[in-house]
């Protein structure tokens, strides 16, 4: 693979590019799900090729060749030095200088997930579904994943990696339903569960059986629990619920290509502009905010990004001071400040994008039961169930499956279809309280969406439940 990488960079400067950059990937994932004690799918897939990414004249040039062979490799740097010819009108763009990277990484793992047997997959998910046995619960559902994903990155500027990543992760359902209307409950979330990147230990280590007992019974209760009353009031959203909020609130907006209008197609721009950075108020002096690829466990976490810098930790709010954007070389040029690394592809086939590495919001003090306490009327909320937001990352609703009552600090009764809406610097200044390191939580999702062609990240987050006031939750009347 290095080869082939060093003959493209070389066809591509032959052929007139000012720099280039070509990375093979070898990717496998597999997947086993199980349905109502039935297996419902076994996926082992395997991906290969090259891709190749020039300047010509201030042009990008990109191409792909699912070939690992020198005569793919030399036809994709041909190729993406055309495209780049082929642009139309006059370009400048600079890269952010770094050193020549030089280096290999392995995710650390105790076990490879793909030496695991699929029968043991399969037994695993079937002994968590069976523990979601109920009467009420009509669809219970498990799944494992793996991916592994070996690349090498060589570039014009001497950049010389080889990565080895591996991760894994899994997940259970229940849908209860009676009477006409239905509720989920998951765990340990929904939209994909949790992964990390690890070995098949991170598995183990859900609990998914032990974990389904409960489950169930939520589902099941949820089906005659109240409706989330509407109006103003004191929120307190768990762990996972501030993960996504999070991401869809900051982690997207904090990409710098969507501040600069380069990336609008999918899911649109940012409600930040380049001017904001050091003095833009995004939340209370509650909130602190952290990327850093460096993270033990996280999908996020590499030694060297698409374009061969090196793994970092950045600031990115500080006490609701915006300090950091995501960058690539070429926006961190335009900005004047960092030098990238934050670029990733989803494929040998795509180009690679500005995304999030492991962002987190990082711990404050006590527990849950602390913030809970401090609340004489509220809501606590748990486990995302749907989210809307609009293509500046500004106003959004989000809703749980699940939540409760509070009053006079103590949890009271079960509501069921809970939402809140927000304007985000609004929201997040109201953030009064954010729970310490004892109750702070790292999580992995595999579905975010960026780009045209569309590409899908795998990024984690590390949050601790936090506390909002004045917060409208419900449909307003």
């Amino acid at each position: 693979m290095r080869d082939l990488c060093a003959s493209a960079v070389e066809a591509a400067l032959a052929a007139g590019a000012s720099y280039a950059d070509a990375r093979a990937l070898v990717r496998r994932n597999q997947t086993v799900t199980t349905k109502n004690g039935r297996v419902e799918t076994v996926r082992d897939v395997e991906s290969e090729g090259i891709g190749v990414r020039v300047l010509v004249g201030g042009a990008w040039g990109f191409a792909s060749d699912r070939r690992l062979t020198s005569e793919g490799a030399v036809e994709a740097a041909r190729r993406s030095v055309a495209f780049a010819r082929a642009a139309p009108g006059n370009h400048e763009r600079r890269l952010a200088p770094v050193p020549p990277a030089r280096g290999t990484y392995r995710t650390p793992l105790e076990r490879d997930p793909f030496a695991v047997p699929l029968a043991e997959k399969v037994e695993h998910c079937l002994c968590a579904e069976a523990a979601l046995a109920h009467t009420d619960v009509k669809v219970a559902q498990a799944f494992v994943r793996a991916q592994s994903e070996h690349k090498v990155l060589l570039s014009s500027d001497g950049a010389d990696v080889e990565q080895e990543l591996v991760e894994c992760g899994a997940g259970i359902d229940a849908l209860a339903a009676a009477n006409g209307s239905y509720q989920i409950r998951s765990y340990p979330s929904a939209h994909g569960g949790w992964s990390a990147q690890a070995g098949w230990e991170y598995v183990e280590s859900l609990g998914l059986e032990r974990e389904a007992p409960r489950v169930a019974e939520q589902a099941a209760a949820l089906l005659r629990a109240d409706p989330c009353p509407a109006g103003r009031t004191t929120v307190v959203l768990d762990a996972e619920q501030m993960q996504l909020q999070l991401h869809e609130s900051v982690g997207h907006p904090i990409e710098l290509d969507r501040v600069y209008g380069m990336e609008a197609a999918y899911a649109g721009t940012s409600f930040l502009g380049a001017g904001d950075l050091g003095s833009l108020r995004y939340g209370s002096e509650k909130m602190n905010v952290t990327a850093d690829s460096t993270m033990a466990g996280g999908l996020g976490t590499f030694a060297f990004d698409d374009e061969g810098v090196p793994a970092g930790r950045q600031q990115i709010v500080e006490e609701g001071v915006l300090r950091g954007f995501l960058t690539s070389r070429e926006t961190a040029a335009r900005i004047g400040a960092g030098v990238g690394g934050s670029m990733r592809a989803d494929s040998w086939s795509r180009m690679p994008l500005v995304r999030m590495t492991n962002l987190n919001l990082e711990p404050g003090e006590g527990t849950l039961e602390d913030l809970v306490g401090d609340v004489d009327d509220g809501l606590y909320m748990e486990t995302n169930k749907s989210w809307s937001i609009d293509d500046k990352r500004l106003n959004f609703q989000f809703g749980t499956q699940i939540a409760w009552e509070i009053k006079r600090g103590r949890l009271g009764r079960m509501l069921r279809d809970a939402t809140y809406t927000g304007i985000t610097p609004q929201f997040w200044g109201s953030m009064d309280a954010v729970a310490g390191p004892e109750a702070w939580v790292v999580s992995g999702l595999t579905n975010c969406g960026k780009g045209q062609p569309g590409q899908s990240a795998h990024v984690s987050h590390g949050a601790a439940p936090a506390r909002f006031r004045d917060v409208q939750v419900g449909v307003r009347a």
